[in-house]
């Protein structure tokens, strides 16, 4: 062979090499950039329990609010339970668009879930309790949910031996600590703990940049430029703050319900009309149906309506689809939660009332 078309092979070889040093780098940087600013814009879960305000978590206050949250005997017919709504086996919510309450009543909204709720602003997509010690008194005295009222409450506990020393361990430097307040006290912390770290995509914002496949990255990129971080950020993907559904275009009367004006509730302020907490996009995956009416059936559906309502941007299905497995990296590693023996009833346990 020539000198000089060795040399020529040897240029060709070189420049090979040199493009496909450029094009590993310009992907190394892409991966960068992307890490980065889902960096800016997002937290991973930690591995450990948060500290709750006003409240210290302890093994004997879980362990009783566990005790409470899978226990029907708190409501009036003594057949729903916090878990009956909120199922820990169902990411945290249950199977209908609205829950089923006291004696077969429809709730109006969709549960939220309870996995990582302790990391929201606030509880009820309307934001109306400000913790979750607020949130667990609510649907025990609603009369659409479990229809029970404090002294009901307290007059089954009392009426248990169990329940009494638990509560005893639980706040052991309280004279009389058998009290409403402190059933959702307990009742919050355990919820608390109700925490999915690990997710890949925590693994990703923590370094690790195969954590994510190459259409989770798409995904997770087009979520970010497309605006929908600017909603559903921090360490939930959301629930951080509140938004009108409807921003570019207002969604039919089957997902908005032109009844249910949403934080005006609360508010009683008019641009707080059809305003919304939120929602904490952990673990989406796993609680269909979607939004506050319950009305969107897969996580492709919501994320299409998402875009043209909140956005104003027609998605292509590829661009759906890239979303919608960005979403499934944010399902994270539940607690395992063992089922716990309930106190025993006495003679003296109110009996169950399915009377309105």
């Amino acid at each position: 062979m020539k000198k000089s078309t060795i040399r020529e092979l040897s240029l060709v070889y070189k420049l090979c090499v040199l493009s496909v040093g450029v094009l590993v780098s310009s992907a190394a940087g892409a991966t960068d950039d992307l890490m980065s600013a889902a960096k800016e814009a997002f937290e991973p879960i930690p591995s450990v329990v948060p500290a709750i305000k006003d409240n210290t978590v302890t093994h004997e206050k879980v362990e009783l609010g566990k005790t409470l949250f899978f226990d029907p005997r708190l409501s009036a017919s003594g057949i729903i339970s916090c878990n009956t709504c909120h199922n820990l086996g169902a990411g945290g919510v249950d199977a209908g668009p609205t829950s089923v309450g006291h004696g077969w009543q429809r709730g109006p909204r969709r549960a939220p879930t309870v996995y990582n709720a302790v990391f929201n602003v606030a509880q009820f997509w309307d934001g109306r309790a400000a913790d979750l010690k607020a949130q667990a008194t609510g649907p025990i005295q609603a009369s659409v949910e479990m229809n029970a009222t404090p002294d009901r409450v307290l007059n089954t506990l009392n009426s248990m031996t169990d329940y009494v020393v638990m509560f005893q361990k639980a706040f052991p430097n309280e004279a009389r600590p058998v009290t409403f307040d402190n059933s959702a006290k307990a009742i919050e912390a355990f919820e608390a703990t109700l925490i999915t770290p690990a997710a890949p995509f925590d693994q990703y914002l923590k370094g690790d940049e195969h954590a994510l496949d190459d259409q989770q990255k798409a995904g997770l990129k087009l979520f970010m430029e497309k605006g929908c971080s600017s909603c559903h950020n921090g360490i939930n993907v959301g629930g951080q703050d509140y938004f009108p559904f409807g921003v570019v275009e207002r969604p039919d009367g089957t997902l908005l319900p032109s009844a249910d004006k949403g934080r005006f509730a609360v508010t009683k302020v008019a641009s707080d009309e059809y305003v919304f907490r939120a929602a904490p996009l952990r673990n989406v995956a796993l609680r269909a149906p979607y939004f506050h009416s319950g009305q969107a059936w897969s996580l492709k559906q919501a994320v299409g309506v998402m875009s043209e309502t909140q956005l104003g941007a027609k998605l292509s299905d590829k661009e759906e689809n890239d979303i919608v497995a960005f979403l499934n990296s944010l399902t994270g590693q539940l607690p395992k939660i063992e089922y716990p023996r309930l106190p025993t009833r006495s003679d003296a346990t109110p009996r169950p009332s399915l009377d309105k």
